[in-house]
């Protein structure tokens, strides 16, 4: 049997027991939140392995991974395409009403749902959900407002980091890693 390597505070994994959804920011939390332009003005976005790897994990474990966006651009639609993400609203500063579209179409509630900012705009969704996370580098009210703070920034394995709580907290992630090494 695989041992399991990761750590949390017991009453962390209690709160994300039973996590159905987990909706996260972009800039900051999926890339380290700089805007690379080219010459030509395009964005250039750049994305963790490691996060992309915990976000399929996810949707193996039958967590539903959602992104809500300010921004929208071609490479962002090409990572989340290619993680096979389906639940995403890009350009959508209001994020709220996004999340409870979501939470409706799949049929869950609040009380079902994790999410993971870094800034302001993420607030309202984060304060509504079971379980809200921020990356190491996150504003300082995103954190105010999360019950956990990863020690990776964003861009960097936040992500994933979150991605394992809820793993291991819905029991699967033990499974999953023993797949793995077959």
């Amino acid at each position: 049997m695989t041992s399991i390597s990761l750590n949390f505070p017991a009453e962390l994994l209690l709160s994300a027991q039973g996590i159905r959804v987990a909706f996260f920011d972009v800039d900051g939390v999926l890339t380290d939140g700089g805007l690379y332009f080219t010459e030509a003005g395009e964005t250039i976005k750049r994305f963790n392995t490691l996060d992309g790897h915990g976000l399929k994990l996810l949707q193996r474990a039958g967590i539903t991974p959602a992104v809500i966006t300010g921004r929208d651009s071609k490479p962002l639609r090409l990572r989340l395409a290619a993680l096979g993400i389906e639940h995403v609203h890009y350009g959508t500063e209001d994020k709220r009403p996004a999340a409870e579209q979501t939470l409706k179409t799949l049929g869950l509630d609040w009380s079902q749902a994790a999410a993971m900012g870094d800034d302001w705009p993420d607030l309202p969704v984060m304060r509504r959900c079971a379980l809200a996370c921020a990356p190491h580098n996150a504003h300082t009210e995103a954190k105010a407002v999360s019950h956990y703070v990863t020690t990776a920034p964003g861009g960097s394995g936040a992500v994933r980091e979150l991605c394992d709580l809820l793993l291991v907290a819905s029991g699967k992630y033990a499974g999953l890693l023993q797949e793995s090494l077959l």
